[in-house]
């Protein structure tokens, strides 16, 4: 997806366990590596301790984190993996320290910050200090093997190599079936080689969420959302079958629109989507098929990535003028450069100008100075958008391979969304400094995409003058549900296929066979010919060898109509909810940065009421918002045979071709 947030080792979720009956554990004697407790520390002083330790090892890990991203290379990986190995060891030895206090009465704040501790750990870590430096030198390794991953095809002069950037523009704008069919495929190569460093990775995630108490690594996971882990499943069915319906009518639309392209070739076998077309590698955002899924082509400019292009053709012309002479093949090269780096920094700004509208702060100076713009030229990086945290007091940055088209346009307003989050919350203590749970700190970004409107667009210059018609208004919410509808059923099916992964249910003989069946069965898209266990595709998605949870995303699509209604509400709008755009409303802002300021502070379904006046996420916004799309999508597929058959994908037969 737009991916998009500080995608670490740790990530730290929130939740609420009862503790106080839980058996007491005798103490444990001090491992090498972790911080002894001083004799007699109360659990007052144990909190205050452990803040005080995270806030001066942070930004050691957060470096090491960082060059293994940008500068992928083996030294930059051991340094990673050497520092999450400490970190996790000292991580380790505070969960061990904080069951003196199991049983005790203790202050609420202090209560909290002890059970978030507990939930940190993403990767939990096994107790043998040589199963977590595997753990860890795994970990590292499947990361950069994704950022390092290129498609390669050909022979001596004629060989040609293509990154996941260049892959993705072939489906982003090439409607050639074949060129797309072969960049799909040609990405999913490169997962191939993590299969069975993801079999060892699992048993040994596993084995520390088993030694912290757990059942399982998944079980661990949905434990971070002050609900029992039962519950949360519980909550995303019920959520996901709230908004189902609208998704079926916009995937019955898409499957008549590639048909009407593709003949027969438009088309799976159990009447789903093929995998290779709807413009993206994984199927999460179907923004790219504009084209094709265009309403009412005429009725009002809605492509934001052509003037994109505008800007980014202005800003190269500029660094040619700049130069004196008859510039040299390298000179060319060095100003086209020049000239990316100067759209990223524009777009960015651009960014920036919709959260410093609402009263909020502009960003650091050494925010322009660090952050990962553009690819560079001369070394491997991991492109895969994400914002980062470094220290806690500050030193904010993100992460991308900005290219001028709306995808990224959109992206980098969600990664600000993270970074305003970090500046919000890092005057609390760094137990408390994350989201509510995951999925608000997913779901501020976006939010701010849901404002940028079509009037908003044309008035930074980046749609023409827009139609105040049904035509127009149909083109507008069908643009903005290609790119969040489309990503629901996305939203949950990776870690469903992760909860079997982890819980056994899902063996590691029936990895691709089980990731297919579960896109088949959420998404209704197929691969068009076999996909065996000669695969590893779930690998060919960053957030699975990165090991991020990802149903913080789904709630995030859940969460972002409901905090985006009640902004619109606070700025005083009385239209209709799809019409709304609080740039500029300070009210609505102070709003925001409230919300933001909470962190992890409380339990989130008390900031969510704080927030939006209700205590329980709710998909009734998302259909409010699609309402006029809903039901111009239910006339349009009126006399088709909508849904689909979740048949197993993995032995689908091939697509009729007509060649």
């Amino acid at each position: 997806m737009k991916p998009r947030h500080l995608l670490l080792a740790v990530a730290v979720t929130a939740a609420v366990l009862a503790i106080a009956g839980c058996k007491k554990q005798p103490a444990e004697p001090a491992q090498p590596g972790v911080t002894a407790a001083p004799e007699g520390e109360t659990a007052d002083e144990f909190v205050a301790r452990v803040n005080d330790e995270i806030r001066k090892g942070y930004p050691e890990l957060t470096s090491a984190q960082w060059l293994s991203s940008t500068f992928i290379n083996d030294d930059s990986e051991r340094v990673s993996a050497k520092a999450n190995e400490r970190f996790l060891t000292q991580l380790r030895g505070w969960i061990e320290q904080s069951r003196k206090y199991e049983g005790q009465e203790l202050k609420p704040d202090t209560a909290r910050a002890i059970l978030l501790l507990k939930q940190q750990a993403a990767m939990p870590p096994p107790k043998d200090p040589a199963k977590l430096e595997e753990l860890t030198t795994l970990a590292t390794r499947m990361e950069g093997m994704f950022g390092k991953g290129e498609y390669c095809h050909g022979e001596g002069t004629a060989r040609q190599c293509s990154k996941l950037g260049d892959l993705e523009d072939i489906l982003r704008s090439n409607r050639d079936y074949d060129a797309q069919l072969d960049a799909w495929k040609g990405w999913h190569t490169i997962a191939q080689p993590m299969r069975k460093d993801y079999v060892r990775f699992v048993e040994l995630v596993n084995t520390g969420a088993r030694d912290m108490g757990y059942a399982d690594t998944g079980e661990l996971w949905r434990s971070g959302y002050d609900m029992t882990p039962a519950e949360i499943a519980a909550e995303t069915d019920r959520l996901w079958g709230q908004v189902k319906p609208l998704y079926e009518q916009l995937h019955c639309y898409a499957r008549t629109q590639l048909q009407a392209k593709y003949g027969d070739r438009g088309t799976v076998p159990g009447a789903m989507l093929p995998a290779h077309l709807l413009g993206n590698m994984w199927q999460q955002d179907w923004s790219n098929l504009w084209d094709m899924m265009a309403p009412y082509p005429n009725a009002g400019d809605l492509n934001v990535s052509a003037k994109l292009n505008d800007l980014a053709t202005q800003d190269y012309n500029l660094a040619l003028a700049q130069h004196d002479g008859s510039p040299t093949a390298e000179d060319l090269a060095d100003m086209r450069q020049a000239g990316r780096l100067a759209t990223a920094k524009h777009m960015t700004e651009r960014a920036q100008d919709f959260y410093t509208s609402l009263g909020m702060q502009k960003l650091p100076a050494s925010y322009w100075d660090r952050t990962q713009f553009i690819q560079p030229r001369d070394r491997d990086v991991v492109c895969h958008a994400s914002a980062w945290d470094m220290d806690m007091a500050g030193d904010v940055r993100t992460k991308m391979c900005i290219k001028p088209n709306e995808e990224d346009f959109t992206t980098i307003y969600h990664e600000l969304g993270h970074v305003y989050y970090y500046l919000a919350y890092n005057k609390l203590p760094p137990l408390f400094q994350t989201g509510a749970h995951d999925g608000f700190h997913e779901a501020i970004g976006d939010t701010i995409v849901l404002a940028m409107t079509p009037q908003y667009l044309q008035s930074i210059g980046l749609m023409g003058e827009q139609q105040q018609s049904e035509q127009a208004l149909i083109n507008s919410q069908m643009r903005m549900a290609l790119a969040k509808v489309s990503f629901l059923p996305f939203g949950l099916m990776i870690d469903r296929w992760r909860w079997g992964v982890f819980d056994g249910s899902i063996k590691p003989e029936n990895y691709n066979q089980a990731w297919w069946e579960l896109k088949a069965k959420y998404q209704g898209v197929a691969p068009t010919t076999a996909r065996g266990e000669e695969f590893f595709d779930p690998g060919a998605k960053y957030h699975v060898p990165a090991n991020t949870p990802y149903t913080r995303y789904f709630l995030s699509h859940i969460l972002q109509f409901q905090f985006y209604k009640a902004l619109c509400d606070t700025a005083g709008f009385k239209g209709p909810l799809h019409e709304c755009s609080f740039y500029g409303n300070k009210e609505a802002g102070a709003k925001f940065q409230a919300m933001l300021a909470r962190g992890a502070s409380q339990p989130w379904q008390a900031t969510l009421k704080e927030m939006t006046g209700s205590d329980k996420m709710d998909g009734a916004p998302v259909l409010e918002y699609f309402a006029p799309l809903q039901d111009w999508l239910k006339k349009q597929n009126e006399g088709k045979t909508c849904g689909w058959n979740a048949r197993p994908m993995a032995a689908a037969p091939a697509a009729a071709s007509t060649k």
